[in-house]
């Protein structure tokens, strides 16, 4: 069974497209998953919700639940499936995610500012 785990994520952490800053956060996530990388979960209310529009696209993880997506819809450019969100965690150790979304890192920077 793979060890998954939600920390919060130390300092301040952002998410910047070519138009510029989508996220800058105090309050995000890190969940770990194995040995991957930590991946980054910012809380909605952080999140410039305006410039982000619901897709179709849907995926299922063992641990987590189904994620639905969000593209970003930006000024000079629109990203399809930037980010995910699940919106009702099946594990309780990792409720701490639920509503929160992730962005994909080859998509957009995340950073630790």
């Amino acid at each position: 069974m793979v060890q998954v785990n939600v920390s919060p994520a130390e300092g301040v952490w952002s998410v910047r497209t070519a138009d510029g800053l989508v996220v800058e956060s105090r309050n995000a996530k890190a969940l770990t998953e194995g040995a991957m990388a930590p991946v980054i979960y910012f809380p909605r209310e952080d999140v410039a919700m305006a410039l982000m529009e619901r897709s179709d696209t849907t995926t299922t993880c063992p641990h987590k639940g189904t994620a639905s997506y969000y593209s970003y819809v930006g000024p000079s450019a629109t990203m399809d499936d930037v980010a995910w969100t699940y919106e009702d965690v099946t594990n309780p150790d990792i409720k701490a995610i639920e509503g929160h979304l992730a962005f994909y890192s080859d998509k957009v920077a995340v950073e630790q500012i």
